[in-house]
């Protein structure tokens, strides 16, 4: 079977791919930038990847016309334009219409649930997006999920940051409020079992785990996992505008994601009944069983995907190619090289900067940086990799964002998405035995050259420090 993949780089795209792939599927991958997108670890026969943008409709003629099925994981719910409705709704419009001049016979849409009278911004745009794809002359099969619990999904990673970083928590009201998450695991196999299966065609379903759990106790069983003895203390007077401000200056999380979160997280989202569960015979796991399961995952570096891989900055929406080609006019660079004896030892180190290896030099710098990038707002520090030893094109990496990562080529390249008065590159390359490692700084205006010249003997000290570290013999 064609599969048309859309949001492939996404969360969910990510995990569904493997899937796909492993039923013996063609799969079709459209994705904004083929930069992103890693296709080595795929068998090269059985997937094409299309640059494709939906809210542009001159991109959307590499559509191929013999699709059988087509999955719809467009979210727009951490975008940089307050106005996510509007763009959402474009994207269905547009993806339907292209939709018409295929064979495409099923639609899977991956929504929200939607059985409260009183809906977030979020969930009004889910259910919107879900009519304008009704309105195809295809079958449309809805899967309405709540919380989704797997590693690296933004809803595990929020309450990790919370439970392993407060003892005692002073949380908001809505910590009361009742939903129904689910494992990554049973949304995956979901998304799998409806493919083409004509009971499921132009119908809606909610999904859901066997529990419905306020938050407070989700976050007091997540503690329980990881034996941990935290105390929660719920107070009524936190605004949602407070809550958003708790949440970004705890977590990982931007604040316009905060503030999305907050007002879904006012909203109970417990499935309608339905049977679609038993129509698959697929079992459904615990909460508990989602969490061990997603730490299994992170401790055997088997992190497919993470919800700050799938989500960049207003300054990437063109695209990492624009940015690949590091520039040197109007520019300042700190350049330090030092020679080397083992390049897979470098190489390795290297590879394995940021997140908990740090950045071997001036860790408590770096943190101070990130602190006041938060302050700012900024992502700061907390995005922490994937894997403590592997790195991908879009990969977030603390505060940076991949580029350009290649073993064979022996050049690893950042792009800073911290906020700065300019743009920033930081590159690893190694060329006949000679570590080269760059810091480029484009600035704007006055007040990035201001920046750089009143933080130069800082950045030119760690960045010595910091090659020094990498360089420095095995044995010392």
């Amino acid at each position: 079977m064609n599969i048309l993949l859309t949001g492939a780089t996404g969360y969910i795209g990510q995990r569904l791919l493997p899937v796909l792939l492993d039923e013996g599927h063609h799969v079709i991958c459209c994705t904004r930038d083929k930069h992103r997108f890693d296709t080595s670890q795929y068998p090269a026969d059985q997937i094409d990847v299309i640059e494709v943008d939906l809210l542009e409709d001159s991109t959307l003629n590499v559509i191929p016309k013999n699709i059988d099925a087509a999955y719809y994981l467009v979210h727009s719910m951490s975008s940089y334009d307050d106005d996510f409705e509007t763009l959402e709704q474009q994207s269905a419009t547009s993806f339907v219409k292209q939709m018409k001049h295929t064979s495409v016979e099923q639609i899977v849409y991956l929504s929200g649930i939607i059985n409260s009278e009183n809906l977030s911004k979020h969930l009004r745009s889910r259910k919107k997006v879900e009519e304008i794809l009704s309105s195809g002359p295809f079958s449309l099969t809805t899967l309405r999920a709540g919380i989704i619990v797997g590693s690296g999904s933004a809803s595990f990673e929020i309450i990790r940051d919370l439970v392993e970083k407060l003892p005692v928590m002073i949380a908001p009201k809505w910590l009361s409020t009742r939903t129904q998450p689910i494992a990554i695991r049973n949304v995956i196999a979901y998304l799998k079992g409806v493919l083409l299966h004509r009971e499921t065609y132009d119908q809606s379903f909610d999904i859901g785990g066997p529990e419905i759990l306020t938050y407070k106790q989700m976050l007091l069983q997540f503690a329980d996992v990881r034996n941990l003895k935290r105390t929660i203390i719920s107070v009524p007077v936190m605004t949602p505008q407070l809550s958003s401000y708790w949440l970004y200056f705890v977590t990982s999380t931007s604040y316009r994601l905060a503030v999305n979160l907050v007002n879904s997280m006012k909203v109970e989202v417990i499935c309608s009944e339905n049977k679609l569960h038993e129509m698959l015979d697929m079992p459904l796991l615990s909460y508990k069983e989602a969490i061990r399961m997603a730490f299994d995952k992170i401790e055997q570096q088997g992190v497919i995907s993470r919800w700050t891989d799938a989500r960049s900055g207003e300054i990437l929406k063109e695209g990492i190619s624009n940015l690949i080609e590091v520039p040197s006019y109007g520019c300042f660079k700190d350049r330090q090289q030092q020679k080397i004896e083992d390049k897979q030892l470098i190489l390795n180190r290297i590879w394995s900067i940021g997140g908990e290896t740090g950045w071997y030099y001036g860790n408590s710098l770096w943190a101070l940086r990130g602190f006041i990038d938060k302050i700012v707002g900024g992502v700061g520090l907390r995005r922490g990799r994937k894997s403590s030893n592997n790195l991908s094109a879009g990969d977030s990496l603390d505060f940076w964002r991949v580029l350009y990562a290649s073993r064979k080529d022996q050049r690893l390249l950042l792009y800073a998405e911290m906020k700065l008065p300019g743009e920033a590159w930081l590159e690893f390359r190694i060329k006949d035995d000679i570590l080269y490692q760059t810091a480029t700084f484009r600035p704007l205006g006055v007040w990035g050259r201001l920046y750089w010249y009143a933080l130069y003997p800082l950045h030119a000290f760690i960045f010595k420090g910091m090659i020094q570290n990498i360089t420095k013999p095995a044995t010392e």
